[in-house]
């Protein structure tokens, strides 16, 4: 018989997290995360099992279909522990803790993720997936739960030995990154770039073996790289990166839009989901290319993305959904594969047969059962035949069961999303990207931001009760800037400041300038403060929070950019380490770092009647450029900045350095070039 103090009913059918509400009809007692539950485990003197996951996760939805669903396993689980779901994207601090210290304890991570806990939320043993029976020597998940609960009732100080010792672990591993390092100059920036162009896969393009992740914000900093040194062979690198993905099954040649990452080192057969900040990422780094880069299948692949974006990621209220499922009915790549025959069928005889030529559709197939994921290995010869052809199979597409949307607005990606759009639209001069950023920052600051703080997500009209953390900050913050620039609404550029004056109270480490916590000041105490510098599958929130001063520093007066100027300086010395030992783990970082050794570049453009001025700097403007354009005096970059003569005049600075006011686009591209 259960004690009376067990929360004996699942408690998830009212959550934000989509995610969380997948598991409501689990006959496991789920709990969200709270000290409700925490309490429980408390009172009941029992551990707690911490699951964590996310909606577009395959692996996550096995287990569930294995175990959790499963009524023997689910009685088991809530007579010997208080369980927890976490979604951890909802609550990427506790995803991170915990993440940690499953790799301190297997050496590797990933999700779903299962970690016991003691009732004071130590972790004593983690782990990932586990099986319904014993499997390839790991233990079925029954035998593990007997286990813990066994080990839990008979040998209590062996748990707390073993906690002990992870927790330990994990405090100093939230140590942060000492200063000190090189400095991050031409030379440093050309050995880091080197490094990393000395790992590409130049058979297949891309980065290390399989699985292959897309690695936007990376990209984007070798880009710069090119822009600020003109090396040739680094341009190489990306052209050929940013080519085998576009051409790849990873990208959705029908609808526009990246996967999470390829299973296979050639880019061919995609883990179906489609995330928010993937995609964000790399309309970021595609659009740049192809400013950078007159090339017809980047463009396409740029302009596809941000329409894929509108069209199958934006919510009711003009946000963003945080992803598509990787599953259809339970089946991966059920709405997107295809064989000879469909497409036959769908295109008629010639048409059919052209199309599994350019699709490289064969009877072998190359995913499951004979179907194949398309890919595009060279551009059509007849662009109308391709353009019917693609409007065929994507209404034959739309009437097969669809993935699952998970509708979570996450404040971050959102930041993500909207300066993708901002640099896409005005670089492309694309309006209506631009419009969509606008309304989707409005709806944040609206919806997610009170009294300068930050709430995590939000699903439909209720926020949730997570706080944000630095990488919300800060990415809104960015995003903030980028509307600034695009629409010359002082609101923005505020609202940049009061986001990042609340960020520097209360996650800046007060002892260690540049140094930066995950988790602000006044939230939840967890078993250690999570500050991790390294950029992932996003950003970091320390490299995003550099960035984001970098900008503001060109935007804000001069007592204010000072002060940020300083602190985006103290971050990037911090990253040096991640430059030269892992610079593929600090792809945004070198992003930023390219931008500050640039100046930043700031071209500020004093409008006149019949000019055009604007349109050739946004589109000349290397990635990492401040770019404002408006009357005189409008804004700090244009004070005392009048027209030359009456004629629309652009000004151009490095830093501190500023050249002759130019008036043409051939003037300003050479301003640019030097």
């Amino acid at each position: 018989m259960l004690d009376a103090t067990v929360l004996n009913t699942n408690a998830l059918d009212e959550s934000t997290s989509p995610y969380l509400r997948q598991h409501a009809d689990n006959p496991v007692h789920w709990q969200q995360w709270g000290p409700q539950a925490l309490q429980s485990a408390r009172d009941r003197d029992v551990p707690i099992l911490l699951s964590i996951g996310y909606s577009a996760c395959h692996w996550c939805h096995v287990m569930a279909h294995e175990s959790f669903e499963d009524e023997t396993t689910a009685a088991l689980m809530n007579e010997n522990f208080v369980c927890i779901k976490v979604d951890r994207e909802e609550r990427p601090d506790l995803d991170s803790v915990y993440m940690n210290a499953t790799v301190a304890m297997t050496g590797q991570g990933g999700w779903p993720m299962t970690c016991f806990l003691t009732p004071e939320t130590e972790p004593f043993y983690c782990g990932t997936y586990y099986p319904p029976t014993p499997r390839q020597g790991m233990p079925s998940f029954e035998q593990l739960l007997t286990a813990i609960a066994d080990t839990w009732s008979t040998r209590r100080q062996d748990v707390f030995d073993a906690s002990a010792a992870i927790v330990t672990e994990l405090r100093k591993q939230s140590a942060g990154i000492p200063a000190g390092g090189r400095p991050i100059d031409a030379d440093f920036l050309a050995a880091s770039v080197a490094a990393i162009c000395a790992d590409e896969d130049t058979t297949f393009g891309g980065f290390g073996q399989a699985p292959k992740f897309p690695p936007g914000a990376l990209l984007e900093g070798l880009l710069r790289h090119y822009e600020r040194t003109g090396n040739g062979e680094v341009l190489d690198v990306v052209r050929r990166t940013a080519s085998a993905m576009a051409r790849g099954g990873i990208y959705d040649q029908l609808g526009g839009g990246f996967a999470r990452y390829s299973v296979d080192a050639e880019w061919i057969v995609p883990h179906f989901e489609k995330m928010l900040y993937d995609n964000a990422l790399l309309l970021r780094f595609y659009a740049h290319a192809a400013r950078v880069d007159d090339d017809p299948l980047i463009r396409r692949v740029a302009s596809d993305t941000a329409e894929f974006m509108l069209r199958e990621l934006r919510t009711a209220n003009g946000c963003f959904a945080s992803a598509l499922d990787a599953d259809t009915e339970g089946v991966e790549g059920l709405t997107y594969a295809w064989t000879p025959e469909q497409l036959i069928e769908t295109l008629g005889f010639e048409d059919g047969v052209w199309a599994a030529g350019l699709f490289a559709v064969n009877s072998a197939g190359t995913f499951e059962a004979g179907m194949s994921v398309l890919q595009l290995p060279a551009e059509p010869e007849d662009y109308d035949r391709f353009a019917r052809v693609r409007r065929a199979l994507s209404d034959a597409r739309a009437i097969r069961p669809q993935p699952g949307r998970d509708d979570k607005v996450v404040t971050a990606w959102n930041g993500l999303a909207i300066t993708a759009l901002v640099e896409a639209g005005i670089g492309s001069n694309t309006p209506k990207w631009v419009d969509a950023a606008v309304e989707c920052g409005e709806q944040l600051f609206a919806a997610h931001v009170e009294s300068g703080r930050v709430r995590r997500a939000s699903l439909g009209s209720a926020v949730g009760d997570a706080t944000g953390v630095l990488e919300d900050y800060a990415c809104l913050a960015v995003a903030a800037a980028a509307l600034f620039q695009a629409t010359g609404d002082s609101v923005w550029i505020e609202r940049t400041v009061s986001l990042l004056d609340a960020a520097i109270e209360h996650f800046a480490d007060p002892d260690d300038a540049g140094s930066w916590f995950d988790t602000a000041d006044d939230a939840e105490t967890l078993v250690t403060r999570p500050r991790d510098p390294i950029d992932g599958a996003t950003p970091s929130g320390a490299s995003t929070m550099a960035e984001a001063l970098l900008t503001a520093a060109a935007l804000v007066d001069h007592t204010s950019s000072a002060r940020y100027g300083e602190l985006a300086a103290a971050s990037l010395a911090r990253a040096a380490l991640i430059l030269e030992r892992a610079p593929r783990s600090g792809g945004h970082w070198l992003a930023v770092a390219e931008a500050s050794a640039s100046g930043p570049i700031q071209i500020a453009v004093s409008i006149a009647p019949g000019g055009d001025l604007m349109s050739a700097a946004r589109r000349l403007a290397p990635g990492g450029s401040v770019v404002v354009a408006g009357e005189t005096d409008s804004s700090v970059l244009l004070m005392d900045r009048p027209p030359v003569d009456g004629v629309e005049t652009a000004y151009v600075c490095r830093g501190f350095v500023c050249d002759r006011p130019v008036t043409s686009a051939e003037d300003l591209s050479l301003a640019l070039q030097r």
